[in-house]
Parts: structure tokens; C-alpha cells; sequence
């Protein structure tokens, strides 16, 4: 017995001295653990965050200069009342290359289900400013507004002439000295233009061994230029015939729309716009009355394309209150397997895809046979 009792002290009372040893150490740890977390939220990463950004209802308000105003506003036609939401979604972006987030945030962000990190790169390109994504993405969402108004009118019925006109021509291009910015190309060896696509085969099947026809309209008034053009290749090693020109797609528009929405750029509303349009220009609750969110892209044909940040815009269409969400089938591979629950997703390809799912939803049919996400 007295053995035991001899060496008890010995392992569990260690001597003065002991203890301020381990207290010592501990402080150290401690100190240098501030200094390490100190150093992980100052040094900049090269990463940016995506987390779910600003909700609008398209059938909803928004701020303008003198109060509140329609987000979708139509003039000179017949409007019908509407109830529920249409909501689109956003993106917030945390960081950029003048103020990156620390390795603290990135390190909080990656266990955070609704946040994403990803390379600086991919959103500011070397050279590329904070100001000039910014203008680049307004010019998306211009031209995206302008797109879901053609799309949305020509699914009533509507005739929306468009034009293909010329927005860029780079520097040493075959085209540079030919043609002039807003002129717009109306055929091409004699045959008309109807579309961008169109534009681009048509110059892809001309080849490089002879000049290329196009008959423009500058200015008011009709004349034929020719072009020779050359072979360019992309970043994936693919090869195509091109003149060196960007283009833009304007619309004669038979009904006047305004969509007032400020500091949101990005094409990604497209398809939210063109279904708070046909909501509003038509009777009865597009919804059913329910709160539906939804995103994508969408072209004057009502082709609705992918979008970056759908998982972000997942969460947020569920922090929103809505039950239900229209995905663009192209980015089916980014939500399967990260949908919040109380939230159902439909794919969809088209605008009538869109409008058929949301008169399930208004319904109240049986939507198990609409197309989903599933994880396969």
C-alpha cells in the first residue's frame, strides 16, 4: 500500500516548478497561434469569393431617383395584374485585384456550402481593371435586356425584326479600314443575314483563298464592300475563318419595355426578364401566385444558357422564400447534388420550357415528370 501512496503525487501533482513550465508553453502556443491567424486575415490571396447576392422580383419595384419604380415597366400596351414572385438572383463577389480577401475568409468560405472560392483569374484576367469588368458586364446586361424583350415578345406572337450590327474590329484585321462601327451586314455573298450564327458560317464557308461579299447599310445608305478573310485560332487549338469583327444584335421592337434595374451587371437575367414580360402583357398569374425563382440566358429564339454562381444563387433563392427554381439544363452538372432543401428544381432548355413548368407550378399539377437536376 505505501508504494502506491508514494508515487501518486508523483503523476498527478506536478511541482511548482512544472507548472509554470506548461504555463509557459501555453502562453507561447497561444501567442504564436494570434500571430499565425493574424498573418492568415492580412496576407491577400489569390482568390476571389462568390456568395449569394441582392434578390429582385421582376414583377416587383426597385429604387430609382425619384422612389420606387417597376423593375419591368411596359408602355403603350395593356397590362395585366400580377401576384407572387419572379425572382432573379445575383451573385456577390468578394474581393478583387486591388483588395483580395485574406487567407482567413478563403479558409471560412471553403466549409461554407453557399459560397465558392475561385481563382482571381477567372474573373479579372491580368490587365483586366475592377472598372473594366464592371463596364463589361453592363454591356452584358444591356444587351441582355434587349434580348429577353425580343424573346418574350416573338413567344406572343409579336414580329421582332433584328439587325446584326458591327460593335468591334481588331487591330490589323481584315476588316479594319473596310468596315466602320454601326454598320450593319445584311447579307453576305448575296444571301441575307439572319442571325449571328448565320453571319459566321457563311464567312467560315466563303474560306481564306477569296475575298467575302457583304452588302452593309451605313448610315442610311446601302453599298457592297469585299473582304478577304484570314484563319484564326483559339485558346483550344480549334481554328475558324473570321474578318476580325465583334457584333451586336439590335431588335425593331413593337412594343416599348423599359427594365430599370442599377448597379447589376451580367447577362444571367435573361430568362427571369422575359418571363416577368409575358407575366405582365398577359392574364392571370404567370406563377399561380407563388414564389418562383429561376436564372439563365436567354437569345431572341428563347434558348436559355448557362450561368456562373448557380449554386450561390440556389441558397439565395432559398433564403428569398421560394419553393421552387428554374435551372438552365446546361448547368445541371453544377446543381445536382447541392440543392437546399424545400427547394425543387426544374432544368430547363427553352422559354416555353420555363412557361410549361411554371403552369404546372400554377396549377398545382403533378410536376414529378418535369425535367430535374438529378444526381443521376
Amino acid at each position: 500500500m505505501s508504494l502506491f501512496a508514494d508515487e501518486a503525487p508523483t503523476a498527478s501533482a506536478p511541482t511548482g516548478q512544472g507548472r509554470n513550465r506548461r504555463a509557459r508553453f501555453g502562453w507561447i502556443v497561444l501567442s504564436l497561434s494570434l500571430v499565425l491567424l493574424g498573418v492568415l486575415s492580412a496576407v491577400p490571396a489569390p482568390y476571389v469569393i462568390e456568395q449569394p447576392g441582392p434578390v429582385f422580383n421582376v414583377l416587383g419595384t426597385t429604387e430609382g431617383d425619384d422612389g420606387d419604380v417597376p423593375l419591368i415597366e411596359v408602355h403603350d400596351e395593356q397590362t395585366y395584374d400580377t401576384g407572387g414572385t419572379l425572382d432573379m438572383l445575383t451573385v456577390q463577389l468578394v474581393g478583387n485585384p486591388q483588395r483580395s480577401p485574406g487567407w482567413l475568409d478563403i479558409v471560412s468560405a471553403w466549409f461554407d456550402p453557399s459560397r465558392a472560392v475561385v481563382p482571381m483569374d477567372l474573373y479579372f484576367p491580368p490587365g483586366v481593371t475592377t472598372e473594366q469588368r464592371d463596364e463589361q458586364n453592363a454591356t452584358l446586361m444591356v444587351d441582355s435586356q434587349q434580348d429577353s424583350v425580343a424573346a418574350a415578345l416573338r413567344e406572343l406572337g409579336y414580329e421582332v425584326p433584328e439587325h446584326i450590327v458591327v460593335a468591334q474590329i481588331a487591330e490589323g484585321a481584315p476588316a479594319q479600314g473596310v468596315l466602320r462601327l454601326d454598320d450593319e451586314i445584311v447579307a453576305v455573298d448575296g444571301t441575307p443575314v439572319t442571325g449571328l450564327a448565320g453571319l459566321r458560317d457563311a464567312i467560315n464557308a466563303n474560306g481564306t483563298d477569296k475575298p467575302v461579299s457583304l452588302d452593309i447599310v451605313r448610315g442610311g445608305a446601302a453599298s457592297t464592300v469585299e473582304i478577304t478573310p484570314t484563319t484564326a485560332t483559339a485558346s483550344d487549338g480549334t481554328t475558324s475563318t473570321v474578318i476580325g469583327i465583334g457584333t451586336k444584335t439590335t431588335y425593331d421592337l413593337p412594343v416599348d419595355i423599359t427594365i430599370q434595374l442599377d448597379n447589376v451587371g451580367g447577362p444571367s437575367a435573361g430568362m427571369m426578364f422575359a418571363l416577368g414580360m409575358i407575366d405582365l402583357l398577359t392574364p392571370g398569374e404567370l406563377n399561380g401566385g407563388k414564389d418562383v425563382a429561376g436564372t439563365g440566358t436567354i437569345d431572341a429564339d428563347g434558348n436559355v444558357g448557362a450561368i456562373g454562381g448557380i449554386r450561390q444563387k440556389l441558397f439565395g433563392a432559398k433564403d428569398a422564400g421560394a419553393e421552387w427554381f428554374l435551372a438552365p439544363e446546361s448547368n445541371c452538372d453544377e446543381v445536382a447534388g447541392h440543392v437546399p432543401d424545400g427547394l425543387t428544381v426544374f432544368a430547363v432548355k427553352t422559354l416555353d420550357d420555363s412557361l410549361t413548368a411554371l403552369k404546372a407550378i400554377a396549377d398545382g399539377a403533378d410536376t414529378s415528370k418535369l425535367p430535374t437536376c438529378s444526381a443521376g
